[in-house]
């Protein structure tokens, strides 16, 4: 399978800028996929955190099975909220775990009788969900958002209520060392398509959801075992991708299989092991 590997320049530029920025805000929020935390998680963005307080928000938890992640974080002493931030619900929890993540920094400010809002910095690698959570406490559209990887190109300050929140670039590690991981962010939608061999990556989610996940592809597609080629081409015999002389469209069966995954259409998921986590350096 070829290496897995995207830094734009883009991304290096927006890492400076956040390191510039971060004196400006009280606490930090790293968004993650619920789905998988550990290869959605840039170990560098940690490096300049600085000793402000840090809330782990497992975004998308609605296509996760993301309990054994959550209790990991926590037993660990990170705080951390699994959220969907499509999901008007979320709001409250959400807003009540910021609100605990800065209360240090709310009880000086009162003892100064400094009226601001907090400051918060939004950070995570690219289509975990930033921007939409952003808009979730906002109230309404004010960040821009897309459903693939690298919308937002340049720093946007959002007022949220009691809030002031920094949305940024998504931002990926400058190499991917653990291809496992790197694979798992491609199947997400974490990294741009247009630099991967999209036939490797499908073929190679539908061999781990048969593994690990089975359920969905049988309610799916009807699959119930098989080689991936095999199991991409029952997918385009159901979905009815057939080109003349009846051969199967693989080209539009890989596509489906991504753009069900992400919609959650083959069920929930969890891709990541706890051990990942640690691997990571997020426990």
């Amino acid at each position: 399978m070829k290496v897995i590997q995207w830094y734009p320049g883009h991304m290096a530029k927006a890492m400076r800028m956040m390191a510039d920025n971060l004196t400006l805000c009280d606490a930090v929020v790293f968004v993650l996929d619920a789905r998988c935390p550990a290869a959605s998680f840039n170990r560098r963005l940690t490096d300049m955190v600085c000793g402000k307080p840090v809330l782990y928000v497992l975004n998308k938890a609605d296509l996760a099975l993301a309990d054994a992640y959550l209790n990991a974080l926590t037993e660990s002493g990170k705080r951390a909220i699994a959220v969907n931030a499509g999901d008007k619900r979320s709001v409250r929890p959400l807003t009540h775990a910021m609100e605990e993540l800065a209360a240090a920094r709310i009880s000086r400010n009162r003892e100064k009788g400094v009226v601001r809002p907090l400051r918060f910095l939004v950070a995570g690698v690219p289509n975990t969900g930033k921007s939409t959570l952003i808009n979730l406490l906002a109230g309404g559209r004010k960040a821009v958002t897309g459903d693939k990887a690298g919308v937002t190109r340049a720093k946007q300050w959002v007022k949220c209520g009691a809030f002031e929140l920094m949305d940024t670039p998504g931002t990926m590690p400058p190499s991917c060392e653990n291809q496992t991981l790197a694979r798992r962010l491609a199947y997400v939608g974490s990294i741009n398509d247009d630099i991967l061999e999209i036939d490797e990556i499908a073929l190679a989610l539908l061999e781990e959801l048969a593994e690990r996940f089975p359920a969905g592809l049988k309610e799916r597609y009807g699959i119930e075992g098989g080689t991936p080629l095999e199991m991409l081409e029952a997918v385009c015999k159901r979905m009815g991708f057939l080109l003349r002389g009846g051969e199967p469209d693989y080209v539009r069966g890989e596509r489906t299989v991504l753009d069900d995954f992400r919609k959650g259409r083959l069920g929930r998921t969890a891709l990541d092991r706890v051990d990942d986590l640690k691997d990571a350096g997020l426990i």
